[in-house]
């Protein structure tokens, strides 16, 4: 069946070398409301991923390859001349929009059936979780056209103010600590019966796919991180949204004073992607490069609390299943739209994904439905946050995303067999179930081993 044509594929600002910020403003300026980005997302056929860069270097196409970069670890800015982007690991490529147009390659061409290639797709833009529901909220109350402008405009502006914004926002260190620290961990772990297991994680590299980290919280201090950039900006979290999902995942056992145990796998080895800028955004080439990346370094976990809303897409369910076949489990978050539909790239079938609930384990208002696998305490989670912070308590699926992550790590920890499919499937067996429709939980709340 034939797709629709991308209406973006004309601006001459979306080669492969683009940043993120430069697509953002590209989109204002031809007043987009389709969260494309005019660039495009080739699926390969499995196993055809050196006859798919053949194919596009037959028309003329300049193609880089992640294989060409230590661990494949892509740096994207590099990239100048490049036509196309091929991540080998998940069998996609990113094409420029100019490199595209040239060529009269779109999603309205049919693709031949004994083409390497599976499907042409635009590239869409992609939030960390909790800034696209957000949007979604203000867009219930306005009907003004263009109002998706001033949302991706809103992420332009929030580099500049977002650090002001940690300071004067959130719940103080002392306010969090008289909230839970009588337990000794938070409710979120005790739910998942964390404290009292034996494993750590150790051996176990989990991959925390989302805006970077904060590689000098005292927390971490002599923890070795492995980490990389896929947006073009340093790996430091500015944001915040990282450093609290990955505190999650792999944080201490015993942090300093009097604050809590908040993480899971604390002696995981950790991977840190930056897939999603400073402000929040990102576009789909940036989170494909971090799950090869991720999965070339054969990390077993790989845990993504990010998305949009959108139908399954192809390029995501070739990662997932790349993942599978290389004995790692792609973790993400479904989503933080009450009462929509699973988003991606949590809607892949093979995609584990994670809803939220709140402390007396019941779904969280805000989280998605549909296509869910598992649950993990996702409503007020305490967890590590960016200097001068260090500590902050937040809520959403992106916040049990990595519970289920870290509980992955664990239950990794037991057996070398416990990889890829045979890890998904006993995180769902071991889950506490509960009353609650599988659309809404899954299988249960994620427990430790």
């Amino acid at each position: 069946m034939a797709k629709k044509e991308s209406s973006n594929s004309s601006n001459g600002s979306n080669r492969a070398s683009t940043s993120v910020d430069e697509l953002l403003l590209a989109a204002l300026e031809r007043n987009d409301t389709s969260f494309e980005t005019g660039r495009y997302i080739v699926t390969f056929k499995e196993g055809a991923v050196d006859e798919g860069i053949q194919s596009l270097r037959t028309q003329g196409m300049s193609v880089a390859d992640a294989r060409d970069f230590d661990n494949q670890a892509l740096e994207m800015e590099s990239l100048s001349d490049a036509d196309a982007v091929v991540f080998p690991e998940i069998g996609s490529a990113l094409l420029g929009g100019h490199a595209a147009q040239e060529r009269s390659i779109s999603t309205f061409a049919e693709v031949a059936s004994d083409s390497p290639i599976l499907s042409i797709d635009p590239e869409y833009f992609v939030f960390a979780d909790s800034m696209y529901s957000e949007f979604l909220q203000g867009r219930a109350t306005q009907t003004a056209p263009g109002t998706p402008n001033e949302f991706l405009r809103g992420f332009l502006q929030a580099a500049e103010t977002i650090a002001k914004e940690m300071r004067e926002s959130g719940h103080s260190l002392t306010e969090v600590e008289e909230e839970v620290q009588v337990l000794g961990a938070t409710w979120g772990l005790n739910a998942c019966r964390v404290p009292p297991s034996v494993r750590s994680g150790v051996g176990i590299k989990v991959a925390v796919l989302d805006t970077g980290f904060d590689l000098g919280h005292p927390d971490f201090v002599g923890r070795p991180i492995v980490s990389q950039t896929f947006v073009g900006q340093p790996v430091q979290d500015i944001h915040g949204h990282g450093t609290h999902t990955t505190g999650t995942a792999c944080g201490p056992r015993t942090p300093a004073g009097t604050i809590p145990r908040y993480g899971i796998g604390y002696r995981s080895s950790i991977y840190v992607g930056k897939v999603l800028s400073n402000s929040g955004g990102s576009v789909g080439s940036s989170v494909l490069a971090g799950m090869n990346w991720a999965i070339a370094n054969r990390c077993a976990v790989i845990s993504m609390s990010l998305g949009g809303q959108g139908g399954v897409q192809p390029s995501y369910t070739a990662a997932g299943q790349a993942a599978l076949n290389n004995g790692c489990l792609i973790i993400a978050a479904a989503g933080n739209v009450a009462g929509g539909a699973t988003g991606y790239p949590a809607n892949s079938p093979t995609i584990m994904s994670v809803a939220s609930l709140d402390s007396n384990l019941a779904p969280s208002s805000y989280s998605s439905l549909g296509k869910i696998e598992i649950a993990g305490p996702g409503r007020d989670v305490f967890s590590s946050w960016p200097r001068p912070t260090r500590y902050k308590t937040i809520s959403g699926t992106s916040m049990a995303t990595p519970h289920v992550s870290g509980c992955a790590a664990l239950w990794a920890e037991t057996s070398p067999n416990l990889r890829g499919l045979a890890l998904w499937r006993r995180l769902q067996a071991t889950a506490r179930r509960l009353p609650y429709p599988v659309t809404r939980v899954g299988a249960g709340l994620v427990q430790a081993p």
